[in-house]
This record gives C-alpha cells, structure tokens and sequence, in this order.
C-alpha cells in the first residue's frame, strides 16, 4: 500500500495536469478566468525555448551598504509601501560571506537562481511551481496551495510566503494570501519585450553595473560576452541545478 503522506507521484501530476488541461478556462469570478495549462506545457505568452534568460552579478562591485537593488525590486513588484505595511516578502536580499582561512569577505545578492533543473518544481503537489521554456521559474498564485513544500526544497532560500491579505497590489505581480513567491527576473518586462531587469537599471543608477541580465543562448549577448571573458561560479554547483543566475569574482 502506498504511504499517502508522502510525495505525489508522477502519474498523480499527470493527471492533474491533464484534467486542468481538459477543462480548458474555468471562470473564477465575473471577468476573471484562469487559463489551465498541462503539467508537460509550460510555455506562456511571451516565452521562447529560443532563448533563455539569466543574470550575472559582479561580487566586487557589489558596494558594501548599498540597497539600490532591493529597493527597486520592492517598488517594482509592490512588496512593501503603497500605504500598507511591509511585508516579509524578500525576493532579493544581500549576503555576505566570510573566508574562515583569510578573513575576506564576498558580498553578493540573493534571488531565485532559475535553474535548470529546479527542486521547488519537483516537489510541488499541484504544478504551482514551474518554469517556462525560456528559463523563468514562477509560481502560478492561483494553483499554490501554500503547502510551501518548495520552500523547503530550495536551497538557495529563495522563496517568501505571503501571510497577510494585500491591498494596493502592483499589476506587474499579482500576489495572493497563503501563497508562494519568488524573483521573477522581472518576467512582465521579459515579456513586453524590456530586456532589463529593475534590479540591474537601479544598480547602474548607482554607478555599480554589478548586475547584467541578458540572454544565455545568444552568443552576440553581453551577457554571453561576460561569461565568456571571466570565470563565474554557480552557488552549490554540486547540486548540478545549472543555476541561470552565476557570479563572478566569488
């Protein structure tokens, strides 16, 4: 007999995936309809297997203090302010980490890595994690469950639970009670076809450039010519997650 408390299994996600599918549209409210998508169909609008999207942060000059980058990304996605309290929603967050043998210290910042191959997709009882052909890594709000199975399953601590209803929302992320969240790389812009993230605008405001977001496939890429020119590092490279965010000089 199989153990019911314990993870779904593959065919369990097929079949939800599948129905869902079959449904088609199921209308949640007037004027407000949740497109189903199968577990093995991804792809949304704006997305292309043609490319995939990643980001390159430079450890040295990530300045010491500096929260231009936070900053931007709560004001871009609505996590705090607007006349509400904030949250502890933390999409990006800085870090520091200190060589025992010599004393130095790396400051980098923290976000969803979009990887590859993404623990938080492989535990989620309803395909509420997923990642798009082009790499982005979301959560679908209105199939999250709050079960926050891939909050455990990251290693990178990368995912926030929203605990408290929210008011004076942004439209560039919809965000709903009891769910999970994560960086987004900014995937309204990705999709109006702005190839910038808020976190790499504010961080060049500053006159830091320590972010660069881009294209991984495209050889003709700054991100792609950065890559190619320095030695960068993916954080828990055992793992074999093949991270879409690396880092250089750590």
């Amino acid at each position: 007999m199989s153990n019911k408390c314990g993870p779904p299994s593959t065919d369990r996600r097929r079949f939800i995936g599948g129905t869902l599918a079959a449904a088609g549209a199921m209308t949640l409210a007037p004027g407000v309809i949740l497109h189903a998508v199968a577990a093995n169909d991804k792809a949304t609008a704006g997305a292309s297997g043609e490319h995939r999207w990643g980001m390159v942060i430079d450890t040295d000059r990530c300045a010491d203090g500096c929260s231009a980058c936070v900053d931007a990304c709560n004001k871009e996605h609505g996590l705090e302010g607007q006349g509400r309290p904030a949250t502890d929603a933390v999409w990006i967050r800085p870090v520091k980490l200190k060589d025992r043998q010599t004393g130095h210290v790396n400051r980098l910042v923290m976000m969803c890595q979009h990887c590859e191959h993404p623990p938080c997709v492989d535990v989620c009882p309803t395909n509420a994690s997923f990642k798009r052909v082009d790499g982005v890594v979301l959560v679908d709000r209105h199939r999250c469950i709050g079960c926050r199975y891939c909050m455990m399953a990251c290693p990178y601590k990368a995912r926030s639970f929203v605990h408290e209803a929210l008011s004076n929302q942004s439209v560039n992320a919809p965000r709903g009670k009891g769910c999970v969240e994560s960086c987004t790389l900014c995937v309204h812009r990705i999709d109006a076809g702005v190839m910038r993230t808020a976190c790499q605008d504010a961080c060049e405001k500053e006159g830091h450039a320590a972010i660069v977001f881009g294209d991984l496939k495209d050889p003709k890429s700054e991100i792609r010519r950065v890559l190619k020119t320095h030695d960068s590092v993916q954080i828990r490279a055992d793992l074999e997650l093949n991270t879409g965010v690396r880092y250089l000089n750590l």
